[in-house]
C-alpha cells in the first residue's frame, strides 16, 4: 500500500486538538446545565465553544496546526 503524502492528516495536530477538548468539556458542562435548566451556564458554554474554535485558529496560524512550523508528524511510515 503506498502512502498519499498530500493527506492533510485529518486535523490531527495541537492546534486541533486543543480546539476539540475545549468545545468538548463546554458541550458537556452545557448540557448539564441545560437539563438542569441554568440558562447561564448554557450560555457561558456556547461562548466557550466559540474560545475553542478561536483557541484552534490561533494555534494554527502561531504554526501548530497540521503543516505548520512547529508541528511535528510523529507518525510512522
Amino acid at each position: 500500500m503506498t502512502h498519499d503524502n498530500s493527506d492533510p492528516g485529518h486535523g490531527n495536530s495541537p492546534a486541533a486538538w486543543t480546539a476539540v477538548i475545549i468545545m468538548l468539556v463546554a458541550f458537556t458542562i452545557g448540557t448539564v446545565a441545560f437539563f438542569f435548566s441554568i440558562a447561564w451556564l448554557v450560555w457561558a458554554c456556547a461562548g466557550l465553544v466559540l474560545v475553542g474554535f478561536i483557541v484552534g485558529v490561533v494555534l494554527a496560524r502561531m504554526g501548530y496546526g497540521v503543516g505548520g512550523s512547529r508541528y511535528v508528524d510523529n507518525k510512522v511510515h
